[in-house]
């Protein structure tokens, strides 16, 4: 009887246990895929859009009407000299109306930081603090 050396595809020792007392054999643990780093993520994006958005409405709110009483002044004197009550013209009633409108596009820009742009800042903050966290652990 001849002896022959163990083939090479075959493993040197088998896969499953052969004593009974033995321990099975240590499962590699399942790692979750990697989250993107926060700097690519798509919050961030639209993080970036919802302030856009913010900016634009806020800033188009008071500019527009400046704009609209600049070329009333320029383009219809008429309009803003005419009188709307008692004496007093359009023109002064519209330059006092700036005060609210102001008023108007500082809130705006206040309901939609609140509502749309704090929300996803937010959420952003406490992912990065979770990505944080799991670089420190590691």
């Amino acid at each position: 009887m001849s002896y022959d050396p163990p083939h090479p595809s075959h493993p040197s020792q088998p896969s499953y246990p052969t004593y009974p007392w033995q321990p099975p054999e240590p499962v590699p643990p399942v790692r979750r895929p990697e989250r993107e780093p926060l700097g690519h993520h798509s919050d961030l994006r639209v993080l970036r859009s919802a302030y856009r958005w913010q900016r634009r409405t806020a800033t188009l709110t008071a500019l527009g009407y400046f704009t609209l009483f600049l070329v009333l002044s320029a383009y219809a004197p008429g309009v803003m000299t005419s009188t709307v009550a008692d004496g007093i013209p359009a023109g002064l009633l519209l330059a006092l109306v700036q005060l609210p409108v102001t008023w108007l596009a500082i809130a705006l820009y206040e309901h939609t930081a609140r509502r749309y742009v704090d929300p996803l800042a937010e959420r952003i903050r406490r992912h990065a603090e979770l990505d944080a966290r799991r670089g420190a652990a590691r």
